[in-house]
């Protein structure tokens, strides 16, 4: 109709999008689309998807799940199903976990729903929260959406990589309302004095426990305590490729402060806690019965999925430990490692060269992550330039992580570790 062209042309990025940034949906994803197009088979190593690469779920996971399907049907609680939580209770309650119950465990159909709405529920705008440096985008990006200012603190290299407190102490101003620490790749950080610091200033501590469910974090004489358990909230990915996974995509918030609970339970519930009445702003995401039904069946072996990996790594720690330039992963002495990765340092500028040689050997190898976040172009406006994270940008020419699962086999795990020797042997 005359005089009425659309208004879309007019619309602007939102400035909140000036600080979000996920490479892989952008234009490595287009250009991988266009050369699928042509004719070109590209494996999308960066998915994170075991079936891929032949890691299909067991006989017994399939006729559990086949069992559980008509059980899994029509919507769930906004909490998640009940089942499911009380399954999760369960788990941590075996293991000496207290002070939380069904109705502290929230599910969802993804962790990054959760931790936006966790943030949303926390934040106000300019708020700052400290988070580690190297950083997968998620947290940089869900406290930017929700109106706070992320500050990225270093990691010691003298400290198994754990959280640097100097400068976390350093990073700490009258805006400051929460520190992340992320248990990396399988390890839980140290997490009793990150604890002292937040007390001493106020902050509450939000533990990212994606990759390390099931660790064990212990002080001194003092009893096990879960990773994820510790600070003020957890939360967990049960993301397929996780060591918890589950068939979709889903994640879990876990808390164990009643005033905590009640505000995540709002947010989680479109800001309600009587239905159709609305006391704040909030949203929506309900991890889906099918998803519930297999997390519920594998929980049970956890525990058994993590002594899986804890074998792999101990076949790759003996392979690697003579070869020159090769750097096995750190271990804490305050923590257990269940080894959601198996993280190398490829020194003297030989990382690129293996990997190209592993893929040759039909040996998957993955970087973890390949551009710091402060070298980005969506993090141009924090000014913090290229050389000013040095540590992390080392780190970036240099990690290196090779296949996990829970069923990698003896074959699979000699062709990796011979692969690997072969390129030093030359």
């Amino acid at each position: 109709m005359e005089g009425m062209a659309p208004s879309i042309s007019r619309w602007n990025k939102s400035d909140k999008l000036a600080h979000v940034l996920y490479d892989i949906r952008g234009p490595v994803l287009a250009e991988a689309q266009r050369m699928e197009d042509e004719g070109h088979r590209i494996l999308k190593l960066n998915i994170g998807n075991p079936a891929p690469f032949g890691f299909d779920a067991p006989e017994e996971i399939q006729q559990d799940f086949i069992h559980e399907l008509p059980h899994a049907q029509g919507y769930s609680d906004s909490k998640g199903i009940l089942s499911a939580r009380r399954a999760v209770v369960q788990h941590y309650e075996e293991r000496g976990v207290e002070g939380f119950d069904v109705d502290r465990v929230y599910l969802g159909n993804g962790v990054s729903e959760l931790i936006v709405m966790a943030m949303s529920a926390l934040l106000n705008n300019g708020d700052e929260v400290l988070i580690p440096s190297p950083d997968y985008p998620l947290w940089t990006a869900a406290v930017s959406l929700s109106g706070g200012t992320p500050r990225h603190y270093i990691c010691d290299e003298a400290n198994e990589w754990l959280p640097d407190l100097d400068h976390i102490r350093a990073k700490i101003t009258p805006r400051t309302k929460t520190i992340v620490p992320v248990h990396l790749f399988g390890q839980c950080a140290d997490m009793k004095p990150i604890m002292e610091l937040a007390a001493k200033h106020t902050l509450f501590v939000i533990e990212d426990n994606c990759q390390a469910i099931g660790s064990d974090y212990v002080v001194e004489n003092d009893a096990p305590r879960k990773a994820g358990t510790i600070g003020d909230i957890g939360v967990t990915s049960f993301f397929p490729s996780k060591n918890l996974g589950c068939y979709g995509d889903g994640g879990a918030i876990f808390t164990n402060d009643d005033e905590t609970a009640k505000r995540l339970r709002q947010v989680c519930n479109h800001g309600s806690e009587v239905r159709y009445y609305h006391d704040v702003v909030g949203v929506n995401s309900r991890l889906d019965s099918m998803q519930a039904a297999v997390l519920r069946i594998k929980l049970r072996r956890l525990d058994e999925y993590g002594r899986a990996r804890q074998q792999a790594a101990a076949t790759y720690d003996e392979a690697f430990g003579g070869l020159e330039h090769v750097h096995v992963p750190e271990r804490s002495a305050d923590s257990s490692h269940v080894f959601h990765q198996y993280t190398l340092r490829i020194t003297g500028g030989h990382r690129d060269a293996l990997r190209a040689h592993l893929e040759k050997h039909g040996v998957p190898a993955m970087i973890y992550y390949p551009v710091p976040l402060h070298m980005q172009k969506a993090y141009e406006g924090y000014g913090i330039r290229k050389g000013d994270l040095p540590i992390t940008e080392r780190l970036m020419d240099e990690v290196l992580s090779l296949p996990m699962s829970t069923e990698l086999d003896n074959e699979q795990l000699t062709h990796i570790t011979n692969a690997v020797k072969s390129y030093f042997a030359t």
